[in-house]
């Protein structure tokens, strides 16, 4: 006998409150369902999105993304008394449109590459940002930067987190070839551990950031050293979706250690880098701190470790991107073809997969799903989603609960901004999905859809072979 339940998907929808906390909501802020029993975005219908724009397709809601830039300054501001800056983790989505939303938030930037650096100051400058902005609240992540990008880094005048000596060392000889004066933080490594995948965890000892504690009184020597070299701060970064507080009380004691030790070898220390890593709901289970919770935490713990040690409050700086942008997006996809196999599964298939959200594979990450255009229809049956790759392990979601599916529905995964359009590829020579803005029934195409043409453009055929 077949046995519904009610659908899942009406406990995703809350009426909209920005004063929740987006990185704890399941759905974007604006979502609801309406009369069509549609699931509607930032006042658009999804699936009216669906057929102007096509599928796969990222859909953006910008109260979302402005509601959690807002939450956090303002809660550092509430709860630091000295002066600090957000600064967005840009390698969990970088492009045009959501840098310049965020920059007009007063949001800064990590950029860990050229290609990001480039794009966000590209954002920046035709979102009539002024120059100054640009270098004060652009900062250079990455454990291994080349001598280019160095020079992109200082001729865009931004600051640079420097991961190792080979670094440090060309940033030296460019500095004074070039008689150019670069402002650098240290990254080290805190050896503290969290509880989050081995591969997003990034404060151990055995991480490949970041220098280790027994190098760092020789880099304040060597830094002090150099004449154009201003070593301004510390960095430090123990993980990403991170659930947990504690973690954060004892990173702020050991960057208050090693800031103490660099003023005392006579650097201009002024800025404090904690990182981010705050974690976002991508199931029912998930349970993250609030952005509030979190800022209040590594601020409380940034003032603690500061005044015992009798240190003057320095520019605390941090770094969300996941729980920047995570809830603010979600993929649709159109249902295709379905495989029963009876007494094992059933398999529904998407017309995306791997390709635009390559997490499940890589990380064995768990996500929710809903149909769209069948938001309160009891849920039916049991199934897995398939992407259409060319591989077994291409499965976004299993055994989840939804109603009847068929052929033509749409379905759609909450909670993709982060990481999914950033790590998308071209893997069987798939197209990348289109990503579009939507906000108050305006619906804006902030990313195109490749084409066939877009898969070929870097090819080049042999005079021989033609």
């Amino acid at each position: 006998m077949l046995v519904t339940e009610k659908n899942s998907s009406e406990k995703f929808i809350q009426p909209f409150d920005d004063s929740l906390s987006p990185n704890q909501q399941l759905l974007p802020l604006t979502a609801k369902i309406n009369d069509q029993n549609h699931l509607e975005i930032g006042s658009c219908d999804v699936i009216d999105l669906v057929k102007k724009f096509g599928t796969s397709l990222y859909i953006v809601d910008e109260k979302t993304l402005r509601t959690s830039a807002r939450q956090y300054r303002d809660a550092f501001k509430k709860y630091y008394p000295g002066e600090s800056q957000v600064i967005y983790a840009s390698k969990a989505w970088c492009c045009m449109a959501i840098a310049s939303i965020l920059a007009s938030e007063d949001i800064g930037f990590d950029v860990v590459s050229g290609g990001e650096l480039y794009t966000t100051t590209k954002a920046l400058e035709m979102s009539h940002k002024s120059q100054e902005y640009i270098e004060n609240n652009i900062y250079l992540h990455g454990n291994n930067k080349s001598i280019a990008e160095l020079e992109l880094a200082m001729d865009s005048k931004c600051k640079i987190i420097v991961d190792n000596w080979l670094e440090l060392e060309n940033l030296a000889k460019l500095s004074a070839q070039k008689q150019t004066p670069v402002s650098i933080l240290v990254r080290l490594t805190p050896g503290i551990e969290c509880h989050t995948h081995e591969y997003i965890r990034t404060g151990s000892i055995d991480s490949k950031f970041g220098f280790d504690a027994n190098q760092l009184e020789a880099v304040f020597t060597f830094a002090k050293e150099q004449q154009f070299i201003n070593c301004i701060g510390l960095h430090a970064h123990i993980g990403s979706q991170i659930f947990e507080l504690q973690p954060h009380h004892d990173l702020a004691g050991v960057l208050a250690d090693w800031y103490q030790k660099a003023l005392d070898y006579g650097l201009p220390m002024t800025e404090f880098n904690v990182g981010g890593g705050l974690g976002i709901r991508y199931t029912q289970s998930d349970d993250p701190p609030s952005i509030d919770q979190w800022v209040q935490t590594v601020s409380e713990a940034v003032l603690k470790a500061c005044q015992e040690r009798n240190l003057a409050l320095p520019k605390l700086i941090s770094e969300p991107g996941r729980s920047m942008v995570g809830s603010s997006t979600v993929t649709a996809y159109t249902v295709g073809g379905r495989k029963v196999i009876p007494d094992v599964r059933t398999y529904v298939s998407v017309d995306g997969g791997m390709s635009d959200n390559p997490r499940p594979i890589t990380y064995q990450s768990l996500y929710e799903v809903v149909i769209a255009n069948k938001m309160t229809s009891p849920n039916t049956e049991t199934v897995t989603i398939a992407g259409k790759h060319c591989e077994s392990g291409d499965i976004l979601v299993k055994n989840v609960s939804l109603p009847d599916t068929k052929e033509g529905d749409i379905l759609v995964v909450l909670g993709t901004g982060a990481y999914n359009y950033s790590m998308a590829s071209n893997y069987n020579r798939l197209a990348r999905p289109a990503a579009v803005l939507v906000n108050e029934g305006e619906a804006s195409l902030i990313i195109r859809r490749e084409t066939y043409e877009d898969l070929v453009r870097q090819d080049l055929l042999p005079s021989r072979l033609g």
